[in-house]
C-alpha cells in the first residue's frame, strides 16, 4: 500500500504527525506500507519550519511544491498543477488530505480526476456557513472522496445525509487531539512569559478569520469591545500571518501583547497554563476543550459544535453583551467546565492506519 499525506497549511501537519508516527510503526511490523509526505506550501513560515517538523517529531516533506500564497483560485490552481506533476512520477495507490484548507480541496480534486483514491481524515464536519472558504473545500472534498475518517458520530451523520454510503465513513476521533497527547510532556513555557504576567493569569487571543480581522475596523471594535471588561489582566496575541499586516491600523491597549507565530510546543503551553481563550480559530476550539480551558469563540456559526455540546467553547459572534458574560466568567472562574468528546483519547491515528490496512488488504 503506497500513500500520499498533503498537508499545506499548520494545522494539518498536527494532524498529519500522528498518522506519521501510526504507519511508521505499522511498516516496522511489516505491514506492507510505504508513504511520501507532500507539503504544499500553502502557508509557509521560514523561521519556523525547522522547529515545526522537530517539534512534531516527523521527518521534512519528500517535497515542498511551493504554491505560496494568492486569491482562494490562484492558490488552488496553483497546488492543482504542482500536485499533478507529482503525482505522474510518484504513484500511489491514495491520497490522503486532512482538514479543510486550499489544499485539502486541490489535492483531492487532482486526485479524483488521476482515478487515485481520495481518503479524507477529518471528513464530515459541516458550519452551514457557505460564506466560508473552508466549508465549500468541505462540501467539495468530501463529495469526491472514497473513504472517511470522521472526529464524532456527527460528522458521519452529515456524511450520510449527503449520500455517502455509511460503509466508507470510519468514526475513529480526532487525530489533533493525538498531537497533543502526543508531545505533552515536552510543551515548552515561552521565554517571554514571565515578562508578561506574574501571578494574575493571562488571556491568549487568536484573530485570522477574513470576517474579523480584513477590516480594520472590525477588528478594531473586538479589541475595544475586549478591552471593556479585561482592562488589567495580560492578553497575549500571537499574530497570524494573515492578521499581521492589518495590525497597523489597529490600536492595541497596553496589556495586549503581541507575539509573532509561535512554535508548537510553546504555544500549548500557553493554551494549558491561561485563564481562558478568545479566537476564532477552528483547531483552538478542540484543544482547549481536551483541555478543559474556556474557549469565547468570536464566530457565530462552528463546524466543531462538540465543543460547545460538550466542551468548554461558547460561540459569541459580535454580540458585546455576550462577550462581557463570557469573559468575566472566565476572570472569577465561573466558566463551563465541559467534557471531552468521545475517542479523543490520543489513539485515533493507530485506528485509522489499521482500518487502511483493512481495507487495501481486502482491495
Amino acid at each position: 500500500m503506497k500513500l500520499t499525506l498533503v498537508a499545506g497549511a499548520r494545522p494539518n501537519f498536527m494532524k498529519i504527525a500522528p498518522l506519521i508516527h501510526a504507519l511508521d510503526k505499522a511498516k516496522a511490523a511489516g505491514g506492507g506500507i510505504s508513504y511520501q509526505l507532500v507539503h504544499t506550501g500553502q502557508h509557509y513560515d521560514k523561521a519556523l519550519s525547522a522547529y515545526f517538523f522537530e517539534d512534531l517529531g516527523i521527518p521534512l516533506p519528500k517535497i515542498n511544491l511551493g504554491a505560496g500564497s494568492g486569491s482562494q483560485a490562484e492558490q488552488t490552481a496553483s497546488i492543482m498543477v504542482a500536485f499533478e506533476n507529482y503525482l505522474l512520477e510518484n504513484v500511489c495507490d491514495a491520497v490522503i488530505v486532512v482538514g479543510d484548507v486550499n489544499s485539502t480541496l486541490a489535492c483531492a480534486v487532482v486526485a479524483k480526476k488521476m482515478n487515485i483514491d481520495v481518503i479524507h481524515v477529518e471528513g464530515g464536519i459541516r458550519s452551514g456557513d457557505r460564506s466560508m472558504p473552508e466549508e465549500i473545500n468541505r462540501l467539495v472534498t468530501d463529495a469526491i472522496s472514497d473513504y472517511f475518517f470522521t472526529t464524532t458520530p456527527e460528522a458521519g451523520e452529515n456524511l450520510i445525509r449527503e449520500g455517502i454510503d455509511s460503509k466508507q465513513i470510519f468514526f475513529v476521533g480526532n487525530t489533533m487531539i493525538d498531537s497533543l497527547v502526543m508531545t505533552r510532556h515536552r510543551w515548552q513555557k515561552p521565554k517571554f512569559l514571565d515578562e508578561i504576567t506574574k501571578h494574575e493569569g493571562y488571556l491568549v487571543l487568536t484573530l485570522h478569520r477574513p470576517s474579523n480581522v480584513d477590516n480594520p475596523k472590525v477588528m478594531q471594535s473586538i479589541i475595544d469591545k475586549i478591552n471593556l471588561t479585561i482592562k488589567d489582566i495580560p492578553i497575549i496575541f500571537p499574530v497570524h500571518p494573515r492578521t499581521q499586516s492589518r495590525l497597523a491600523l489597529v490600536k492595541l491597549p497596553p496589556h495586549v501583547h503581541i507575539t509573532g507565530p509561535m512554535r508548537y510546543l510553546e504555544f500549548m503551553y500557553l493554551l494549558d497554563h491561561c485563564k481562558g481563550v478568545i479566537t476564532d480559530s477552528g483547531g483552538i476550539q478542540e484543544e482547549t476543550t481536551f483541555l478543559h480551558k474556556p474557549c469565547v469563540t468570536l464566530r457565530d456559526t462552528t463546524e466543531r459544535p462538540e465543543t460547545v455540546l460538550l466542551g468548554t467553547n461558547e460561540l459569541i459572534g459580535n454580540d458585546s453583551e455576550k462577550l462581557a458574560i463570557a469573559l468575566n466568567n472566565i476572570i472569577s472562574g465561573k466558566s463551563k467546565e465541559g467534557t471531552i468528546p468521545q475517542l479523543w483519547d490520543g489513539r485515533t491515528a493507530e485506528r485509522i492506519v489499521a482500518q487502511l490496512i483493512t481495507i487495501y488488504h481486502e482491495n
